[in-house]
C-alpha cells in the first residue's frame, strides 16, 4: 500500500535498491518496475506473477473497481462457461466449496481475494489516452486522464498491455437503427430478462452471449428471436459426464485436431440432433480447428437449443433493414419487436492508444504473432490476455513475462549504475 501511495505522492520507492528514486515535476511520475495497463484477470495474474519473483509493479486501471467487465458489464444469470479448474489463475485455485461453474458473484469474489492475497493496490480511474516508446530518454511514457481531466505521466522501463480481447464494445451500423423508436442495447447493458416480460425481443448474435441471453429472456418469460447471420458450432457443455472443453484437451494429448472434432461432432449429433433443421447451419472446419484458424469459440449449449426447437426461441437469419418498432429480415420477413439486444461481443482497443506499430495489428488490436509467441514484443512491451484462450492462455502469458522481466530485473539490479535520466514534465 505504501508503494502506491509515494507513487500517487510523486516519489517512488525503489525496491530493488532500497532507495528513493527521483519523481520529476507535477504531472511526470518514474516508475521504476513495470506498468501494467488494466486490472481485469490478465492484469491481476501478471502482477502477482511479478510478485512472486520478488518484483513489485503499478497497475493502471480506467475503470473505479478491478474486473470492470465482469462487474459492470455482464448480465446476473453469468456463470464461468468452462469448469473453475480451467479458469483458476496463477498460484491460487478456487475454494472448494465453489460448484463446478462458479456464478458472476463467485468469480468476482475471487479474484478480490486474489488481489488482496497478493497485496495488490491498483490505482483507479486512470484511463490510458496514449502510450509510447521515447527513444531519446529510452523509457515508455503512458499518458493517462483522471476522473477530472488532469493529466499524468507515467514513466518505465517496461509496459504490460492487459486491456485483453474485450476492451470495447462492438455496436454495428445497421441500416435504419435510428429509426427503430425502441430500446437498442448491448449486452454490456444488460442484466436481467425480467425487464422484457412480456415483450418481442430480437437478439443479433449467436455466440455464447447471444444464446445465453436469448435462454434468459425466455425463462423471464419474454418472446426472444435470436439472429444467426453466421454459421456456428454448438456442442453440449458436458459430454460423457465430462466437460466438453476438458474431455477436448484430454483427447488432443493422443489424438489430431480433426479427428477430436469428428468425436465431438458426432456425440453433438447424437444428443442435439441435426441442428441444421434449427437454422443452425455448421462451418466447414470443426469447433477446434476453427478456433485455431480464427479464434472463434464454439458455442457451450447450457439449454437454449431446447428452446429453439420447442420453438420458444425463434431462429432468424440476417437483418436487411430496422424500420419504426419492426425489423426487416435478408429473406424478405418483417416482424414487430419491442426491443433490439446486440450480442455482437467485443474488440481490443490498443490502437486507440499504443503508439506501435510492430506488436499490434492496427486491424484488430491483436498480437500479430500467434499463441504461444504473443507475449513479447520490443523495447520492454508485453501482452498478456490476447491469446483467444480464456484465462487458462492469460495465466500462460503471465508466467513468461514474469520469467522474462525478472531475469532483467536481476541484470539490473547486478549492473546498476547511481545515474538517473532527467526526465520532464509533460
Amino acid at each position: 500500500m505504501d508503494y502506491y501511495k509515494e507513487v500517487e505522492g510523486k516519489r517512488v520507492h525503489d525496491h530493488r535498491f532500497g532507495k528513493n528514486t527521483m519523481s520529476t515535476l507535477a504531472r511526470c511520475i518514474w516508475v521504476p518496475c513495470p506498468v501494467i495497463i488494466g486490472a481485469g484477470p490478465s492484469g491481476l495474474a501478471v502482477a502477482a506473477c511479478l510478485k512472486e519473483r520478488g518484483i513489485p509493479s503499478l497497475i493502471l486501471e480506467k475503470a473505479n473497481c478491478i474486473a470492470s467487465l465482469w462487474k459492470l458489464k455482464t448480465y446476473d444469470r453469468l456463470r464461468l462457461h468452462l469448469p473453475k479448474q480451467f479458469c483458476e489463475l496463477p498460484f491460487m485455485p478456487f475454494p472448494a466449496n465453489f460448484p463446478t461453474y462458479p456464478t458472476k458473484t463467485q468469480f468476482v469474489a475471487y479474484l478480490e481475494s486474489y488481489k488482496n492475497s497478493f497485496g495488490l493496490d491498483p490505482v483507479f480511474n486512470k484511463t490510458v489516452v496514449s502510450a509510447e516508446f521515447d527513444d531519446q530518454c529510452g523509457f515508455w511514457r503512458i499518458k493517462t486522464l483522471g476522473l477530472k481531466q488532469e493529466e499524468t505521466e507515467y514513466v518505465s522501463q517496461w509496459l504490460i498491455v492487459a486491456t485483453g480481447e474485450n476492451a470495447d464494445e462492438v455496436v454495428p451500423r445497421i441500416d435504419g437503427m435510428d429509426d427503430f423508436g425502441g430500446p437498442i442495447l448491448h449486452t454490456s447493458s444488460y442484466k436481467s430478462g425480467l425487464l422484457f416480460r412480456g415483450k418481442d425481443v430480437l437478439v443479433v448474435g449467436c455466440g455464447n452471449s447471444g444464446m445465453e441471453v436469448s435462454l434468459d429472456l425466455c425463462n423471464s418469460k419474454a418472446r426472444p428471436s435470436l439472429v444467426v447471420r453466421n454459421s456456428v458450432h454448438v456442442l453440449p457443455q458436458e459430454m460423457l459426464g465430462k466437460s466438453t472443453f476438458g474431455l477436448s484437451m484430454w483427447l488432443l494429448k493422443w489424438f489430431p485436431v480433426r479427428l477430436v472434432d469428428r468425436f465431438l461432432l458426432l456425440v453433438s449429433r447424437f444428443m442435439f440432433g441435426d441442428t441444421e433443421k434449427f437454422g443452425l447451419h455448421r462451418p466447414e472446419f470443426g469447433p477446434l480447428e476453427l478456433k485455431n484458424r480464427s479464434g472463434k469459440t464454439p458455442v457451450l449449449d447450457v439449454g437454449t437449443l431446447a428452446k429453439i426447437k420447442s420453438g420458444n426461441i425463434k431462429v432468424c437469419l440476417g437483418i436487411k433493414r430496422i424500420t419504426l418498432r419492426a425489423v426487416e429480415f435478408v429473406d424478405g420477413k418483417k416482424e414487430n419487436f419491442d426491443a433490439i439486444i446486440l450480442a455482437t461481443g467485443y474488440k481490443s482497443n490498443v490502437p486507440q492508444w499504443l503508439k506501435e506499430a510492430d506488436m499490434f495489428s492496427e486491424e484488430d488490436g491483436m498480437p500479430k504473432e500467434a499463441f504461444p509467441r504473443g507475449w513479447k514484443g520490443e523495447r520492454g512491451l508485453y501482452a498478456v490476455g490476447f491469446t483467444k484462450r480464456g484465462l487458462l492462455g492469460a495465466s500462460f502469458d503471465a508466467k513468461k513475462i514474469a520469467e522474462d522481466i525478472e531475469r532483467q530485473w536481476k541484470a539490473e539490479a547486478t549492473n546498476f549504475m547511481p545515474y538517473i535520466h532527467p526526465l520532464t514534465s509533460s
